[in-house]
């Protein structure tokens, strides 16, 4: 028969929920940050080319996006992930605090 220790396993579903919300709400405020500082900044490529100023090779720029949505879309999950669903009882409460600290943030 299998021992479970309810005590340790609230334990590391709280703990991991507590720390998931605290990354999650981080982790949307630097995501914003970031998507207001790369939108200048190619708002500011624009402007520069449309003065004559600057020329931007926008196929060159677009093609790291690109490869990124490939490695995506192939569907091979990394190793990372196989770490967390090998520790899933502290996954589950970080996932459900990070999802909670990131729509409240």
């Amino acid at each position: 028969m299998v021992d479970i220790n309810l005590q340790q396993l609230g334990l590391e579903l709280g703990s991991g929920a507590v720390v998931g919300g605290i990354i999650g709400f981080a982790a949307k405020k630097v995501a914003k940050i970031i998507a207001i500082i790369i939108g200048l900044e190619l708002a500011l490529f624009k402007f520069l080319e449309s003065r004559q100023i600057l020329i931007v090779d926008w196929e060159r720029l677009t093609a790291g996006m690109i490869e990124t949505g490939e490695a995506a879309a192939s569907g091979a999950p990394p190793d990372w992930a196989m770490t967390i669903l090998s520790t899933l009882s502290v996954s589950a409460g970080f996932t459900g605090g990070f999802l909670l600290g990131f729509k409240k943030g």
